[in-house]
């Protein structure tokens, strides 16, 4: 299974950016340090691992050392053994927000969910913790909705939530765009 993995990192004087080699990884640990190793001295890092056109995982590392992982679907770690190692040992997402955090219920105020869009695919099964990129101005609601989106790849998606937290030019470069 093909992949491509952007490692971004922030600084006081912006973002830096960089393809990882995943080869011969073993363990979340092992993914974390080669994070790490981009920037130590990041206030925030980034992987963005998309595999196949078919599943995106995003992995968060702050520099309190804090480790938060976001798969877009469970069935990654059945399809390869660097899936098993992302995503093997994540929970289940929660894919539906009660009517106090939905944007969509925000909106409507009339309770009516027939035209609302359902938060996440049906056959996806997130895994991990949708909400670790909030601070960054994308919501779990977002996150999820823009992993369920018919027609988006991952790499699509990777490409509006590096955009939207200000690593987009960053990210383009590494894929040569």
């Amino acid at each position: 299974m093909s992949y491509f993995a952007a490692a971004v990192a922030r600084e006081a004087s912006g973002w830096t950016a960089a393809e990882l080699d995943l080869t011969g990884v073993v363990e979340l640990d092992d993914v974390a340090e080669r994070l790490g190793d981009l920037e130590p001295d990041a206030q925030t890092s980034l992987l963005f691992v998309e595999a196949d056109d078919a599943y995106l995982v995003i992995m968060r590392l702050d520099e309190s050392g804090d480790l938060r992982v976001f798969g877009s679907d469970s069935a990654y770690a059945e399809e390869s053994r660097l899936g098993q190692v992302l995503v093997g040992d994540l929970k289940p997402a929660p894919t539906e927000l009660d009517d106090e955090e939905s944007p969509a219920a925000r909106r409507s105020g009339d309770g009516d969910d027939e035209d609302e869009t359902p938060a996440a695919d049906p056959d996806a099964d997130p895994v991990g913790d949708s909400d670790l990129l909030a601070d960054l101005g994308i919501s779990a609601a977002r996150l999820l909705e823009l992993c369920a989106h018919d027609g988006l790849l991952p790499s699509d998606v990777t490409a509006e939530l590096c955009e939207i937290i200000g690593c987009g030019d960053e990210v383009e470069e590494l894929r040569g765009v």
